[in-house]
């Protein structure tokens, strides 16, 4: 059998993600455990670091986040990508996640555990 040319550009794709899972009921409304961080950059490409990070969201999680100073000096550590999370509400818990990844970036260092740790303590707050 001769291999396609021209393979459709879907199907398996090297990309994974890690999420971590946070069990709460949700009883005060989806939107106030919405959050993600919004990050102020200076330079392009490799070159690109973290001058300040935000985060975004209209709930009490976004504004307990945003007070935790600490917090966001720990991810201004890290580079745009894994500086990039997204805190998002599914059934009976909260997920924490950042971008997908192909094999060779994907990993959770220490670092991003303590913050994702850190990040999972406030959801259980609120």
């Amino acid at each position: 059998m001769m291999q396609d040319p021209n393979p459709l550009p879907w199907g398996a794709q090297d990309r994974y993600q890690a999420h971590f899972i946070v069990r709460k009921h949700i009883d005060q409304g989806v939107t106030n455990y919405l959050a993600r961080t919004k990050l102020t950059t200076k330079g392009y490409f490799s070159s690109k670091i973290i001058l300040k990070v935000q985060w975004d969201g209209n709930g009490s999680l976004a504004r307990k986040l945003n007070e935790d100073i600490e917090l966001n000096e720990m991810i201004a550590k890290q580079s745009p990508s894994d500086a990039t999370i997204i805190v998002e509400p599914t059934d009976d818990a909260i997920r924490i996640r950042n971008k997908w990844k192909n094999h060779l970036e994907f990993g959770i260092t220490k670092e991003l555990y303590e913050i994702y740790d850190r990040i999972a303590g406030h959801i259980k707050k609120v």
